[in-house]
């Protein structure tokens, strides 16, 4: 069974998420669906090294426990900002100093600041040791920076050792 489906979650995957873009159980998008599951993973394997979740699967399930809960927390926070007095925001880049040195756990917390509201990143250094992060409430670098750090660089560290 290995051989036919090397990444059997990534291959499911694939196969719901072409029907769900396609909104249709058509037997063309069926077949078309188990087509993709079949040879994309196999693709994909040879490009990209296994994914670190399948070694802890337990830190990456805290991780986007902790993403989802802030991200419902952040679109508050976000809201009562906007919604209240301009005073109250006080937006800025804070550049922070990166532990992480895999290129893929960068990216994955690049991605994470931007999909926290309230936070983008903005650039990451050519030496790949610093992440600038735009925040709508920069006004303390240091609790934001404590706060992006313990929330998604350390579980990422254990990912992506």
């Amino acid at each position: 069974m290995k051989r036919v489906l090397p990444r059997p979650i990534l291959a499911a995957t694939v196969f719901a998420t072409w029907l769900a873009l396609n909104e249709t159980l058509h037997p063309a998008h069926l077949l078309l669906a188990a087509l993709l599951a079949l040879t994309l993973p196999r693709w994909l394997g040879q490009l990209i090294p296994a994914a670190p979740v399948a070694r802890r699967p337990l830190v990456a399930l805290r991780l986007l426990g902790r993403l989802l809960r802030d991200i419902v927390v952040s679109n508050l926070q976000v809201a009562r900002r906007i919604l209240g007095p301009e005073s109250a925001i006080h937006p800025g880049f804070v550049w922070m100093p990166l532990r992480l040195r895999d290129p893929y756990a960068t990216a994955t917390l690049a991605a994470i600041v931007t999909m926290t509201p309230g936070t983008l990143s903005a650039d990451i250094s050519a030496d790949g040791r610093w992440l600038l992060i735009h925040a709508l409430d920069a006004g303390d670098e240091r609790s934001l920076l404590e706060s992006v750090r313990r929330h998604y660089e350390d579980p990422l560290l254990e990912l992506f050792p």
